[in-house]
Formats: structure tokens, C-alpha cells, sequence
């Protein structure tokens, strides 16, 4: 079988995939990116490993996210249709994912929200999110273009810097009782919260995380107190997702995130990146992401957190330099 056709057949099987499948599937998945993946290859003999003598998950070697920095990393060859960045801060090189298949990363995205609210073209979708429209190459803007395009109601859309079009289109979804998806940056939301605190109960908001330096950070306690005080919401939602994912994870409230069905997330220890630790301890957290077929599903993130019983996790903060050189021996040989 060539290793198109190969390929299409993971594809479908990622589309179907249930719990009870997970762990063959990313087995299967593991074995074809250390094949095809030059650097993961690379990598693993580094570490020593044989991809033929790994049989569980957690054996399974994840490759330290520091390395979309360095690499524009690819399973298989092709030609990237788009290139997504990350925003880094001053002076930092940003994380590049290379995408193969724009349409793959909409249908698994579309899944993964579906999972856990609905369709999304039931909603009218608000998207506030200036610091990541001001730029170009946002894996977010993507999903929430697509997002807006799918919703079957006209008063959708990216709002920038006009606030004053985004109260009427959420007035009119609510007298209509049209549902409505408020998805905004952490701090674009807050200055909406401080400068127009109206009621907002039965409308899903959802916090994308990031101050992006606009304002001073707070805890995700803090963020969802006050934007719960202003906008009369019983409950703020998060959205987890990265540059280096092509899937999320969602919270509806409660703190707690779950990941979309093609995405599981193991929590290691912090000086030994190849221990797993088991539900409930902290660490930094490890994410399998089976739509990154085409790149590398198998991540050592630098976020520090806890998975709970039941595949959910927490996100705790982030792992500091003297942290991060015990997760990374590795990347300066790559």
C-alpha cells in the first residue's frame, strides 16, 4: 500500500475514532509519522527508542513543542497549503504548523466543537479577537472564519473595534432566541465586560485565553469572576487550542477541559520527560493529536497540569526555564 492510500485510510479512521479505539489507533498513527517524519526519526534514535518495541501510549516518546520553532515539521511530502504562526512575544521565534489540507483541519474542527454544543451553524458566532486579526497566519482566526461562514445567520462575524454592532447583533439573536457563541480573546472581552457590562445569560462565552500584553494577567479564576459579574452568565467557557493543534479541548464552566474525540492528553513528569504520572498528579502536560497526522501528534507541551479521572484535564501555568531544560536535552541536536 502506498503511502497516500495508507494515509486516506488513517484519515478515516481518525473521523471514527472512539475511546475504545484510541490507543490502536495512535499506535498506528505513532508508527507511521516515525517512519515518514524525519525529524520525529530523527529524535527517536536519539533517545534510543525502537518504534517496533513500543506497544502502549505511554511509551510512546512526544517531541517537545520548542521544536516547531526549529522545524517546519512534516509527515510524508508535500507542499503546505498555509502555514499557521504562533504570536510570541517580543524577540521570541514563533511556532510554525504547517498545514497540508485546509479543509481536514475545518472538518476536525467543526467535530470537536459539535461534540460538545451542537452544530456550530446553529449559532451565531461573534468573534472578538483584535490581537490575533492584526496579524497574519492565526490557526484561530482560521477556525472562527470557518465557524462564521458555517452559522446559518447572517449577523455573524469578526468584530474588531465596534462594539457598538456587536451589542445590536447580540440584542437581535436574543429577542429572536437565535443562539449565540460570544468567542473572544481574554482581554478583548474584559475591556467589553468593564465598558459595557450588560446582560448576557443564555449566551455561550467563550474565553480564548491570552492578555497578549494588552492588560495585566490574571488567573482564569479572576478572568471568569469578573466577566460572570459583568455579563449576568452563570458560566464563562474556555476554549484550549494551540498554534502547534489542529484540535481543542473545551471547558463548559467548571474549570476542567475536555478534549475533542481525536485528541487525549497525558500528564509527565517534569524532570523526566519520559514518565508518565498517573490521573491526578501534576506535571507538564503531554497531547496526542490525531488530526496532526500530517505533522506530529505526539507533543510535550511547556504547560503544567493535571488529568482527571475520566480523560478531562486541568491547566495549572506554564513550565519555567530551569524546568524546560530537563524536558528538552534533546532539541539542540535537532
Amino acid at each position: 500500500m502506498n503511502e497516500i492510500t495508507y494515509r486516506e485510510e488513517l484519515m478515516q479512521k481518525i473521523r471514527e475514532v472512539s475511546p475504545e479505539r484510541f490507543e490502536a489507533l495512535s499506535l498506528e498513527v505513532f508508527r507511521y509519522q516515525a517512519a515518514n517524519n524525519p525529524v520525529y526519526r530523527r529524535y527517536l534514535n536519539l533517545l534510543g527508542a525502537s518504534p517496533g518495541h513500543i506497544s502502549k501510549v505511554r511509551e510512546i516518546p512526544f517531541l517537545p513543542i520548542s521544536l516547531f520553532k526549529k522545524h517546519l515539521l512534516q509527515t510524508g511530502e508535500w507542499q503546505p497549503e498555509r502555514v499557521f504562526s504562533s504570536s510570541g512575544t517580543t524577540g521570541s521565534t514563533a511556532s510554525r504548523h504547517a498545514l497540508r489540507d485546509p479543509e481536514w483541519y475545518r472538518q476536525q474542527a467543526r467535530a470537536a466543537f459539535a461534540h460538545f454544543y451542537g452544530p456550530v451553524e446553529a449559532y451565531c458566532v461573534l468573534a472578538l479577537l483584535p490581537s490575533y486579526l492584526e496579524r497574519q497566519g492565526s490557526s484561530l482566526v482560521f477556525m472562527a472564519e470557518d465557524f462564521i461562514r458555517q452559522s446559518h445567520y447572517p449577523g455573524s462575524g469578526f468584530f474588531l473595534y465596534n462594539t457598538k454592532a456587536l451589542l445590536e447583533s447580540i440584542h437581535q439573536c436574543r429577542k429572536n432566541g437565535i443562539p449565540v457563541l460570544l468567542l473572544g480573546v481574554s482581554f478583548a472581552l474584559l475591556d467589553l465586560a468593564e465598558q459595557h457590562p450588560t446582560d448576557l445569560s443564555g449566551c455561550i462565552i467563550m474565553e480564548t485565553g491570552g492578555m497578549k500584553g494588552r492588560r495585566r494577567e490574571l488567573t482564569r479564576e479572576e478572568l471568569h469572576a469578573e466577566l460572570k459579574t459583568a455579563f449576568g452568565a452563570s458560566h464563562i467557557h474556555s476554549e484550549y487550542g494551540m498554534t502547534e493543534l489542529l484540535s481543542q479541548a473545551y471547558s463548559q464552566g467548571q474549570g476542567a477541559f475536555r478534549p475533542a474525540p481525536a485528541m487525549q492528553v497525558l500528564c509527565r513528569e517534569v524532570t523526566d520527560p519520559l514518565s508518565i504520572r498517573p490521573p491526578g498528579k501534576s506535571g507538564a502536560l503531554n497531547i496526542i493529536d490525531l488530526a496532526n497526522l500530517d505533522t506530529i501528534s505526539f507533543i510535550a507541551t511547556d504547560d503544567l497540569g493535571r488529568v482527571l479521572p475520566g480523560g478531562g484535564f486541568e491547566v495549572l501555568g506554564r513550565l519555567d526555564d530551569s524546568d524546560m531544560r530537563g524536558c528538552n536535552l534533546m532539541v539542540a541536536d535537532l
